[in-house]
């Protein structure tokens, strides 16, 4: 696919960053995006590969997989785009991925990392490429409709409003199931909406789809809780079939000493809590609940949720920020051992470790650090951290407790990770929860999506609620699996 040989005379050529000088002024987007026609030339580069690595979505080795989950048909709208086939390109993107808007802003860009192109020179521009058909559809008319549900289509409830349960919702409804999304939250969007800044996914993209999914005969029930025994009840009652996709949103916390003490006291805060406070505020609900104005900032957790941390405190005026990151630092190039396709484990510095990075005149990032214990002052407000070196030399952690030393902070911000979905909504809605190793639903058959479930209507899990914290483009796959086993339960 694309225009035979390019590749040897046309260089990679991706999006820009707006100067740092200048974003950190506001929450608009990063990003600087090619011209169409620079785009065209870009895709121009995909080499007719015979066997396409970019879109084959498993693992080669222990980290992320390699290539695309959904299995995009990447080469052939590469080809489409090179042609200025645009339209034709959108509807060969819409075969596999029903969110293309967010996944080309926020995925980490897997397929590029399989990318046969980038085994051996620089790989073809497959994110920038899929953000180019989304922002073009939506420029010419936005997706292709379909027709709303017949009156007495099977309903199917969807839990959770984050990328897995707007998959499953469109889907569903595609299909011709009347479908309604309940979401406990105040707006739709899930972390799409409170968990991702709004420089790096302006909440605009998330409202425009949300209101064409309403536009099609899907329904929001807003600020309403499903873990509530009778809402739970509600919804199993007037459902034929229940999809919950309410996410991984059981945050992992720290064993450090007065680590509980800090979360009273609020200086020590979940990361998503902190990033929906900045966010709730940029959408005008008022003054941020949590603010890093003129403080001290540790950010725990060097993933990408740390640094969207740091990329907020920036913007809101911290007066100093570091991050910590307990696992030692990646290698700047990949290891012997960790070659092409496997996902390159090497040392990544993002947007918003680049701007602190500026902000405190240098590197601000350590790793192999155990913090030991949070300080506070004599008002009982969090004031430092303590914390000491560790020693990975032998394949495990170990403390040098010569290195014990103290930071200022008087807002500490854990993005740890998470350690699974609240089970309180699984329970409500009469699904198991193993009660060993990882807190998941228990599925009734292994590799599938329906829960083992007390009633009698089917309740299925999807994402992250199924399988734990992932990616959104993981979330989204595994939402229109579970799609498929919903639609022949119900016989649609």
């Amino acid at each position: 696919m694309g225009k035979p040989g390019a590749f040897l005379t046309l260089g990679r050529k991706a999006h820009d960053l707006r100067p740092v000088s200048e974003r950190v002024g506001d929450y608009d987007e990063l990003y600087v995006t090619l011209t169409r026609e620079a785009q065209q030339l870009q895709a121009s580069r995909c080499m007719m590969c015979g066997v396409a690595f970019c879109q084959t979505g498993v693992s080669f080795g222990k980290a992320r997989p390699s290539g695309c989950p959904l299995h995009n048909l990447i080469p052939e709208w590469n080809d489409l785009i090179y042609r200025g086939q645009w339209r034709e390109a959108s509807d060969r993107l819409a075969l596999t991925s029903p969110l293309p808007e967010f996944t080309s802003r926020v995925c980490p860009a897997l397929c590029e990392a399989a990318c046969n192109l980038g085994r051996d020179d620089e790989a073809e521009t497959i994110h920038d490429n899929e953000r180019a058909i989304s922002d073009w559809e939506w420029a010419n008319g936005g997706p292709r409709r379909f027709a709303p549900a017949a009156e007495g289509a099977k309903s199917v409830a969807v839990i959770g409003s984050g990328p897995a349960g707007l998959a499953a919702a469109w889907e569903l409804a595609r299909r011709g199931a009347r479908v309604s999304i309940f979401e406990k939250s105040d707006r739709p969007g899930g972390l799409l909406t409170y968990g991702i800044p709004n420089m790096k996914l302006e909440k605009s993209v998330v409202k425009r789809r949300v209101e064409l999914m309403h536009e099609l005969g899907i329904e929001f029930r807003l600020e309403v809780d499903a873990s509530d025994a009778s809402v739970a009840e509600g919804i199993l009652s007037e459902f034929d079939a229940v999809v919950v996709a309410v996410g991984a949103g059981v945050p992992r916390g720290l064993a450090a000493k007065g680590f509980d003490e800090g979360l009273a006291a609020g200086g020590v805060v979940f990361a998503v809590d902190y990033l929906t406070a900045a966010t709730k505020s940029v959408l005008g609900d008022g003054p941020a609940a949590i603010d890093a104005k003129g403080k001290d900032v540790v950010v725990i957790g060097g993933g990408d949720t740390g640094n969207d941390c740091l990329g907020t405190a920036v913007r809101q005026g911290a007066k100093s920020v570091r991050q910590f990151e307990f696992m030692p630092a990646a290698p700047d190039v990949a290891a012997p051992s960790n070659q092409w396709p496997q996902w390159p484990n090497v040392k990544k510095t993002d947007y918003g470790q680049a701007e602190a990075i500026e902000l405190m005149g240098g590197e601000m990032r350590e790793w192999g650090i155990d913090t030991l214990e949070v300080l506070f002052g004599a008002d009982g407000s969090v004031r430092a951290l303590d914390v000491v070196d560790l020693d990975w030399s032998a394949g495990k952690p170990e403390r040098k407790m010569e290195s014990e030393r103290s930071y200022p902070a008087q807002l500490v911000l854990i993005a740890c990770g998470f350690t699974g979905p609240e089970a309180a909504v699984y329970r409500a809605l009469g699904a198991k929860m193993a009660e060993t190793g990882r807190p998941l639903p228990v599925m009734a058959e292994a590799g599938k999506h329906k829960c083992v479930a007390a009633g009698k209507t089917p309740v299925f899990a999807a994402g992250d609620a199924r399988n734990g914290s992932s990616l959104v483009v993981s979330a989204i796959a595994d939402a229109m699996a579970c799609v498929d086993e919903v639609t022949a339960e119900l016989g649609i």
